[in-house]
């Protein structure tokens, strides 16, 4: 068990359920007043020079930036038929809780960057002699959008999107190439002396590569591993209520996810879910993890 699943079992209860869907609304509000109050959102950017001068409110704001967008159709299929599926896909293999923890991480670690870059440059950056204040949207969610692509990429290798709607081709190709521009992005500031522009693009990958070796290349979480799960625990579901039945022990416990009773393991913990409809008992691995029953 990684420091993830004890996190889960601990505050798994906090876990923020469909966070695609208010991941989409900042998209949605952002985009609006790009286009409505575009002044706006220079009050709403991850500036610690004027963080620091009071305005708090810009620790949570950014967030409503919009990923970069050229036109009102290119946003629409961004983010209804590329964030929104994507972002739904990965909750649901994972669970709530560790897609709320990899989306909260990145937002965290961008913070975390945007503080180090003013330590270190007071949010002013010299370019050809010319001293100028960082580009206000420099901080904003769309390398973690790129990263939640990454992370699903991982997930589902093998499935296939149509690039342009035409050519069918596979996540995991789509990821190298993804990469490859990111590669070239860095490049390209690092050659044009921009290197400030690594930082955001750091802290996703950051998020990212965190992710990837503390779940160990997310293979527990494989569409075809958790099928196998699920399969071998239907099958032996029926001959474990077999064994409890003809024991001449009975148990007074038993997990409604896994099956599981005293009798298996002694040191599990169970309790009731108060959010369930009707009586369901659930062992410690799963009490903040189930769906409820409604």
């Amino acid at each position: 068990m990684n420091w993830i699943d004890k996190l889960e079992q601990k505050y798994g209860r906090f876990a923020i359920h469909n966070l695609t869907n208010y991941i989409i609304i900042c998209y949605i509000i952002g985009y609006l007043l790009q286009i409505a109050a575009p002044q706006l959102l220079s009050y709403l950017s991850l500036d610690f020079r004027l963080i620091f001068r009071g305005q708090i409110w810009r620790l949570f704001t950014w967030v409503l930036y919009p990923p970069n967008s050229s036109s009102v159709l290119f946003f629409v299929i961004a983010v209804f038929f590329f964030y929104l599926p994507i972002g739904r896909s990965l909750e649901a293999l994972w669970g709530s809780f560790r897609y709320t923890l990899y989306i909260f991480s990145g937002l965290f670690l961008t913070v975390v960057g945007a503080l180090l870059l003013y330590v270190f440059t007071g949010n002013i950056i010299t370019l050809g002699g010319v001293a100028f204040p960082l580009p206000a949207r420099i901080f904003s969610p769309y390398y973690i959008s790129l990263s939640i692509f990454l992370a699903y990429a991982l997930s589902y290798p093998d499935a296939r999107v149509l690039l342009w709607f035409v050519i069918p081709i596979k996540m995991s190709w789509m990821a190298i190439v993804y990469g490859l521009l990111i590669a070239y992005d860095v490049f390209s500031y690092v050659r044009a002396g921009m290197w400030f522009m690594i930082v955001p693009i750091a802290c996703s990958l950051l998020n990212f590569a965190i992710f990837y070796f503390s779940t160990k290349n997310l293979s527990r979480f494989h569409p075809k591993d958790v099928k196998r799960r699920a399969d071998f625990r239907k099958a032996v579901e029926p001959a474990s209520r077999v064994f409890h039945t003809s024991n001449s022990q009975i148990s007074k416990h038993k997990c409604a996810i896994c099956g599981q009773t005293e009798l298996d393991n002694p040191d599990l913990e169970f309790r009731f879910c108060s959010k369930c409809n009707g009586n369901y008992e659930y062992c410690q691995n799963h009490l903040f993890t189930h769906e409820h029953v409604k």
